[in-house]
């Protein structure tokens, strides 16, 4: 037994000495072969395009800065001034403030782009306006007090200056050569981050009725804007500030694609303009101006949409003296093309009080060139319109009830007394006149380019219309005076 198991231990040991020797010889005659690294092989125009983003970064951030204010709000508890409360509030006032008026402050961030060595930096109305205190920060992290030199609500532009000398700037772009597809980049502080930087393309020019300002022609684009990247630049791929980063179009109150910049030829002249004279300095015709629809652009003679429908020209006015009238559509302002009555407001907008420019008009289906002297933009003044009380009587128009303007009803519009026509006191749900656009208290003046009077007139004129027929009918609203089509029944 004993031998036996002997026998088998040293055929075990024999056989771990055979593999051992097996595998060093048959590992000397096949050697394994060595692992491989995969080097993916990348395009010297992807590296190239990487580290041109990064140098542009590199050489816009230190113009770009930080903006925070500070506002102090009020609100009414609705406490009276009485001493009581005076010394209940003194007494409580480190835990609560139960004055007649509470006090609180409210911080915000926003940014902002140095545009000249000596300090002068560009950014939104809305970030420093109603500021007690401004505090700008540098890409360097030094801090400055921030004053606001001017600022321009209409369109939402405001200069602010900080004392230092020898700041990076960023340089101009011209924004009137931009193309839809150029790739941009966005610097600003979103949500506190300082200096963060998107990408993103320009998706469209000249986006106006966005409701954002009163002069719009803004850039938009897909390059991400949040909370605090506004009155950040926008730059192109040669560094140049083409843009303010203003705003974006969101349900969400975050990103959603849709960011929209002031232009920098916009801004540009905004900015001077505040340096220069302390206030902004607008061009004014004296028009009032509408978009054209297919069925105005029939009535008119005209063939396309473009070009902008005068609906009214004031007495005394430069468009009135150089002989544009009403129902004139204006194709061209300085060699320009007029796309829309935006583009046709922001041209006159930055155009030089006293400068002689010609205009093109389409009139009774004939083009007709003038020579207009601008004038500069009056004062505003906005004047609520009482709410009439009238008596009602039926037209001829379906859905649609009107009576004679008078002058006690004028004034109650707050219309010249010397206007006529007839008002609308009436305008059924569902009706034609209402699809049309037709509200109450508007006042119809003309159809189809026959002057209403009074209400035997109105009666007349629609009479001799037939059912289905397209009217054109020309309304005063308040003092804003316009064109609609309305479909007869």
């Amino acid at each position: 037994m004993k031998k036996k198991v002997f026998i088998g231990i040293a055929l075990l040991l024999l056989g771990f000495v055979l593999g051992g020797v097996s595998f060093q010889f048959l590992n000397k005659q096949s050697p394994l072969p060595a692992p491989q690294v995969y080097t993916p092989k990348i395009s010297s125009r992807i590296v190239q395009t990487s580290r041109a983003f990064s140098d542009i970064v590199n050489a816009v951030s230190p113009a770009v800065v930080n903006i925070s204010t500070i506002k102090v709000l009020r609100r009414d508890t609705g406490f009276s001034d009485d001493p009581f409360f005076d010394f209940f509030n003194e007494f409580f006032s480190p835990f609560y403030d139960f004055g007649p008026q509470r006090k609180w402050k409210e911080q915000s961030l926003g940014s902002g782009v140095i545009v000249s060595p000596d300090g002068y930096i560009i950014t939104n109305n809305h970030v420093v306006s109603n500021a007690e205190r401004i505090k700008v920060t540098l890409y360097d992290k030094r801090v400055f007090k921030g004053k606001v030199i001017g600022a321009d609500p209409k369109t939402d532009i405001a200069v602010v200056k900080i004392s230092s000398e020898d700041l990076p700037t960023i340089p101009w772009g011209d924004s009137d050569e931009l193309q839809v597809g150029e790739f941009v980049l966005a610097i600003g502080n979103p949500f506190g981050l300082s200096h963060t930087v998107t990408m993103g393309i320009i998706s469209a020019v000249g986006r106006a009725n966005v409701g954002i300002a009163d002069y719009e022609d803004f850039i938009q684009t897909d390059a991400a804007i949040n909370p605090g990247n506004s009155g950040g630049p926008l730059v192109d791929t040669e560094g140049n500030l083409i843009g303010i980063n203003t705003a974006i179009f969101s349900k969400s109150g975050g990103y959603q694609g849709i960011g929209f910049a002031v232009p920098s030829n916009m801004a540009r002249r905004i900015m001077e303009q505040l340096i220069e004279e302390g206030r902004v300095i607008r061009g004014w015709l004296g028009v009032s101006i509408q978009e054209l629809t297919p069925e105005l652009s029939k009535k008119f003679g005209h063939k396309t949409l473009k070009g902008a429908l005068v609906g009214e020209t004031l007495k005394g006015s430069p468009a009135e003296k150089s002989g544009i009238r009403r129902g004139d559509i204006i194709l061209q302002y300085g060699g320009k093309e007029v796309t829309s009555p935006a583009a046709l407001k922001n041209m006159v907008a930055q155009s030089k009080p006293g400068t002689k420019v010609p205009i093109t008009i389409l009139r009774n289906k004939k083009q007709l060139r003038l020579i207009t002297t601008v004038g500069e933009l009056p004062v505003e003044m906005d004047k609520p319109v009482a709410e009439p009380a009238f008596e009602t009587e039926q037209s001829a128009f379906s859905g649609l009830s009107v009576i004679t303007l008078t002058e006690d009803i004028a004034r109650q519009l707050g219309l010249d007394r010397n206007e006529t026509g007839v008002v609308v006191i009436g305008v059924q749900a569902g009706s034609p006149a209402e699809e049309a656009g037709i509200k109450r208290g508007d006042v119809i003046q003309e159809i189809d380019r026959k002057r209403i009077m009074t209400l035997d007139d109105f009666m007349r004129i629609a009479s001799e219309i037939k059912p289905d027929e397209t009217v054109l009918m020309f309304i005063n609203r308040g003092g804003k005076k316009f064109y609609l089509t309305v479909l007869a029944s």
